[in-house]
């Protein structure tokens, strides 16, 4: 009973945190407060089952298919790769170049802005893509004159929903995927057409919802955005490329995905170290790099994973589990995931459901269904997943207006019709 009633004290810290006090400062720098509460959280829980303290802390490193280290580097390393192409420029020059041929109004470019950020998320991830756009597009609509909020809704939206497709789009597809032996191309079988079922209709959606604002004409147009390392922008493009083939083909060479991942990042740190030598440059794209990665993501993965296997040896999640059984798997937990994301974040829902489900026997099905809902549980709230913590503070520092009951309204606009198309298609697809 102790570790239910921490690990709900801990989640309702978190999501007042979130709400009230997202942030505070030290010095110039200012620190996000969501995952020191669940740090707390994880840190309370061990010292309050020190009888099992190492078994808990050993958990994290054990050999098995659920191992939350390994899972950390893949996606990080994954980011790292992203984000050395975002320091050089490399999306925004795209989306320039896309919003600049986008001659005919603004309902061609909202058309544009979706299918660049869907594609790019498709090979990079959605917290990539956010951290990238929202402040090129802020930029853009001040300097156009235009309402930016159809553009970032477009964005969000394309980015959470299209980060299903691939199983490196969303920490929580290589969490869930990884905890099954699910392996890159078994899992892109799946998640096809059910992503192509939810982008289809999410666009729709927002189109329907935003298409009056789109009828004022646009007064300006984006500023041409320059590659300045054309040699280190190959250097990282070919770095992505090949990772993500190693990726693809791993479990037919024996390559685990998170070596694979790290030696992709570690040799493009390598090639670009040498290549600042012979320039006789400080390697200032490196330290950008590691100042934007997401490493409050450790403690907060980690504690989570601490908690919840705190309530896995007590039982708490196989009781659950059982009480839901594994009849109509993939609209039951598809939808539970979808609200549980929203209440304690989609990253600690896809550590509980992953031994929810296993300890139900609901199979496969439900872990697909579990990975739905918590990409599209992404814009349904701001709380709905760390994306939208950093949309919504990216906002906040370009005074764009975009509150919790403007999310609230995408979501119920755009969101459920997208999670009751791809729940369907999936449904299909594992029929067949």
């Amino acid at each position: 009973m102790l570790n239910i009633i921490l690990f709900a004290a801990t989640c309702l810290a978190m999501l007042v945190c979130v709400l009230f006090f997202p942030k505070f400062k030290v010095g110039k720098r200012r620190i996000s407060t969501y995952w020191i509460a669940v740090l707390l959280g994880g840190a309370v829980t061990l010292a309050c089952n020190a009888e099992n303290a190492a078994v808990l802390l050993g958990s994290l490193v054990a050999d098995t298919a659920v191992n939350p280290v390994k899972i950390l580097v893949l996606f990080l390393s994954m980011t790292v790769l992203s984000i050395f192409l975002d320091e050089l420029g490399f999306f925004r020059f795209l989306a320039s170049v896309v919003l600049r041929h986008a001659h005919g109004g603004q309902t061609r470019l909202f058309f544009a802005l979706y299918f660049t950020v869907s594609a790019l998320t498709v090979f990079t991830s959605n917290d990539v893509i956010v951290l990238s756009f929202t402040p090129f597009i802020c930029y853009f609509a001040r300097e156009a004159k235009i309402d930016p909020v159809p553009y970032l809704a477009a964005e969000f939206v394309g980015a959470n929903t299209w980060s299903m497709a691939l199983l490196i789009g969303n920490p929580t597809n290589i969490y869930l995927a990884t905890a099954y032996g699910v392996d890159f191309v078994s899992y892109l079988g799946v998640s096809i057409l059910p992503t192509v079922a939810a982008g289809g209709v999410s666009l729709l959606a927002l189109w329907l919802l935003f298409r009056k604002r789109l009828r004022s004409p646009l007064s300006g147009r984006a500023e041409r955005e320059p590659i300045g390392d054309k040699l280190c922008l190959g250097v990282g493009i070919a770095h992505l490329a090949v990772c993500t083939v190693l990726l693809a083909i791993g479990s037919y060479i024996g390559l685990e995905m998170w070596i694979a991942a790290l030696a992709a990042a570690g040799s493009l740190f390598f090639f670009t170290l040498v290549i600042s030598a012979c320039r006789k440059q400080k390697p200032r794209i490196l330290g950008g790099c590691l100042k934007r990665a997401p490493w409050q993501l450790v403690p907060f993965l980690l504690s989570m994973f601490i908690m919840t296997e705190a309530l896995g040896m007590q039982g708490t999640t196989a009781e659950i589990g059982r009480f839901l059984g594994n009849d109509h798997a993939v609209f039951k937990y598809g939808a539970l995931s979808f609200a549980a994301a929203n209440l304690i974040n989609n990253i600690p829902m896809s550590v509980f459901f992953s031994s929810m489900i296993s300890s139900a026997g609901a199979g496969e099905g439900a872990m697909y269904a579990t990975v739905v809902g918590s990409n599209l549980g992404a814009f349904f709230t701001p709380i709905g997943a760390l994306a939208g913590l950093m949309f919504s503070a990216i906002l906040a520092e370009h005074d764009v207006k975009f509150g919790y009951f403007d999310f609230l309204k995408l979501g119920v606009a755009v969101a459920l019709p997208a999670l009751a198309a791809a729940l369907g298609v999936l449904w299909c697809v594992l029929l067949l």
